[in-house]
């Protein structure tokens, strides 16, 4: 056995593991790089330390609390990043292909950590609004709120991106205040193991908020329970094994699946060989088989072009993949690097044979393949391959058969409805791209291909100015696909976060309601003490505050003046006889008036604690407000956010929701709306 270290697994707060067991190479010239390790970690202690200690740690913090913790953990790896570069290279990737594992999984962290900050409140309870009477007077009503589920999320992670692989998991799990134990794949856990290090270093983690298994899972998944939750990124067919495990199925336990599939770019029919978008095509697919050497689960696998231009399509790849510099990313010029692993290497090779019996090959290791740099014998590297089926329609090849590396396959279709059933023929993908100029064409292929694929990127000139491109996961958007991609969804924003909570539905009176979720629902008690809600701190100000303002008519007058200001002259306002013919019967009030005039009735005017108004939410304006008609409004404390921010000045604040219902003399509603405002702490 060789000086290299041994790999240790984090489990219950401590780092296990002596005995070396087996070796994990270089991809670059199959040096020893390091051991997993033979000792089996207990399981038991693993979950009992995620449920006891990890869970009870997490939740003493709040959604705000965890979402600042995650903006100071991705400051703290970025600092530090250059130590993963110079691992990473080991697993073949290039600088590039390495900034989208390590720049990648960071960006997924500030992200989860602002949308923390802006979308979640303080505490751990989600209210999912607006409640629903439920009753003909207002005494019962029902709603949602959503909490941590109270057990542990298993990641198991494929060896392709074992930076950000981790990291877009654990960020929303984090932030919905659920513990994790994370399995990654052991060709690239020296990765995993060294993020995880340094994530355990900085002691921004709560004690079993994330715990580290490297090599085999044993008996993990037997140990979980209906509160806990799985989530894969692999094969379809190692996913397929995984969601029936007997336990899972026993006690419900939710099994999220992202797998790999046989994504596909469709070149439009309306794209000729000397247009933009043709050049956009070539480029897209080029970049998309070689970066990480084609191994990415949303690498595209299936080309689908017009018939008439599927030889301007071979011709222009061919010229183009033989210009990538393959060999040691060291090396100056290299742009492509090994696979990840010789097994890898292996599989990746016995795939394209059995591709060989539907495909004819146009591009391979025969056309004078030769990677560069020392020791690249030993490597694990593997030519860019372009196939061509030889009848896109048969049964099999490259509709069911996936080399994950650097190798895709052309297909030629003669109009767009046999293009859309060619793509729907890798029977569920994460995406799929469409290139065209034409709108129409999107406009029709886009919701037929919607159903068979969880992502879609329509590329032309203008978007390629900003696209990210056809294999980039964004944490903003779903992350899954249908089918073969395994079913599941991961990112999405929120949606991610909301994967790790249990839904509820609550039904009550809209008091019991509003203490529930600490959020006031109308037509609960509301508190009334004589003094002005804005003249009171952030930390003063309780949920229910109200102001009943005093009254105002609305004149002839106010329409005018409103008009004349705004520059709104609508015929609704102005035009008596229109109006009187019109469903309303009458000349009516702006509604930004009745905004307006809203405001003026309840705005405290001198110098306190509300710092700004930074914007409304759920604005309707509900009942026309003619001439002659009387308003009134009523502010209340709907919700309270702390954020631990700080203005310019070094004034402490939070954020408060207030919720306006306007109504006329009759006590019908004219307009709902929530005012968002910054208002000061008393106490830092």
């Amino acid at each position: 056995m060789s000086d290299a270290p041994t790999l240790q697994s984090f489990i219950a707060g401590r780092w296990l593991g002596r005995h070396g067991a087996q070796a994990l190479r270089s991809a670059l010239d199959g040096h020893t790089l390091a051991y997993s390790h033979e000792e089996r970690p207990d399981f038991a202690e693993a979950v009992a330390f995620a449920r006891g200690q990890g869970l009870q740690q997490l939740l003493a913090l709040d959604f705000q609390q965890r979402a600042a913790r995650l903006k100071a953990l991705a400051l703290y790896l970025a600092e530090r990043k250059e130590q993963l570069y110079a691992l990473s290279h080991h697993s073949g990737a290039t600088r590039a292909d390495s900034w989208i594992d390590i720049e990648g999984g960071n960006a997924t962290l500030f992200t989860y950590a602002s949308l923390g900050r802006r979308e979640l409140p303080s505490g751990n309870l989600v209210h999912e609004g607006p409640a629903i009477p439920l009753g003909k007077h207002g005494h019962f009503a029902g709603s949602h709120i959503l909490v941590p589920r109270s057990g542990v999320a298993v990641h198991i992670n494929a060896f392709n991106f074992p930076i950000w692989g981790l990291l877009e998991k654990f960020a929303p799990t984090f932030l919905a205040g659920m513990p994790c134990i994370v399995k990654p794949a052991t060709a690239t856990s020296y990765l995993t193991e060294a993020v995880v290090r340094l994530m355990d270093a900085s002691g921004l983690l709560p004690a079993g908020s994330l715990q580290l298994v490297i090599g085999g899972t044993g008996d993990l998944l037997e140990r979980l329970q209906g509160q806990d939750l799985v989530t894969f990124t692999g094969s379809a067919d190692t996913a397929a094994k995984l969601r029936v495990t007997p336990n899972l199925i026993r006690h419900s336990v939710p099994f999220n699946a992202e797998a790999d599939s046989l994504n596909c770019a469709i070149l439009g029919p309306d794209v000729s060989p000397d247009s933009e978008e043709f050049a956009l095509y070539i480029n897209e697919v080029a970049r998309e088989m070689t970066t990480k050497a084609g191994q990415k689960c949303t690498a595209i696998r299936r080309l689908i072009v017009p018939a008439r231009h599927l030889d301007a399509v071979a011709t222009r790849l061919r010229e183009q993949l033989r210009q990538v510099v393959v060999g040691d990313p060291a090396v100056a010029g290299v742009r492509m690097g090994a696979l990840a692993s010789h097994e890898q290497q292996r599989d990746v090779g016995e795939r394209v044979r059995q591709l060989l019996g539907s495909c004819e090959q146009l591009l391979g290791a025969s056309d004078g393949f030769a990677p560069l740099g020392g020791g690249v014998a030993e490597g694990a590297f593997f030519a860019p391959t372009l196939l061509r089926a030889r009848d896109p329609h048969a049964e099999g090849g490259a509709h069911d058969i996936e080399a994950f590396g650097p190798v895709s396959t052309l297909m030629a279709y003669d109009d767009l409805d046999e293009a859309l059933a060619l793509a729907a023929r890798g029977k569920g993908s994460l995406v799929a791209t469409l290139v065209t100029a034409d709108r129409a064409v999107a406009a029709k292929a886009i919701p037929q291909a919607a159903a068979w694929h969880g992502r879609l990127l329509v590329l032309d000139r203008e978007a390629a100015k900003e696209s990210t491109g056809h294999g980039s996961p964004l944490p903003q958007l779903k992350h899954g696909g249908p089918g073969r991609a395994g079913g599941g969804e991961e990112l999405g924003g929120l949606r991610a976060v909301k994967h790790y909570l249990q839904r509820a539905a609550v039904q009550g009176s809209p008091s019991m309601l509003t203490a529930v979720t600490g959020e006031y629902v109308r037509g609960a008690e509301v508190i009334e003490h004589g003094g002005h809600p804005f003249r009171r701190y952030f930390d003063e100000l309780r949920i229910g505050e109200s102001l009943l303002t005093h009254r105002r008519t609305v004149t002839e007058a106010d329409l005018v003046n409103f008009g004349c200001l705004s520059g709104d002259h609508f015929y609704m306002h102005f035009d008596d006889i229109a109006a009187r013919q019109s469903q309303f019967g009458k000349r009516i009030a702006h509604g930004y008036f009745v905004l307006s005039a809203a405001a003026g009735l309840f705005v405290s005017p001198g110098e306190g604690p509300v710092l700004a108004n930074y914007g409304l939410d759920t604005l309707r304006f509900i009942t026309p407000v003619g001439i002659g008609d009387t308003i009134q409004a009523r502010l209340t404390c709907k919700r309270k956010i702390d954020q631990g921010k700080a203005s310019p000045l070094g004034q402490a604040q939070g954020v408060v929701a207030w919720d306006v219902e306007v109504t006329n003399q009759l006590g019908e509603l004219v307009a709902s709306y929530d005012i968002l405002t910054l208002v000061a702490k008393q106490t830092a």
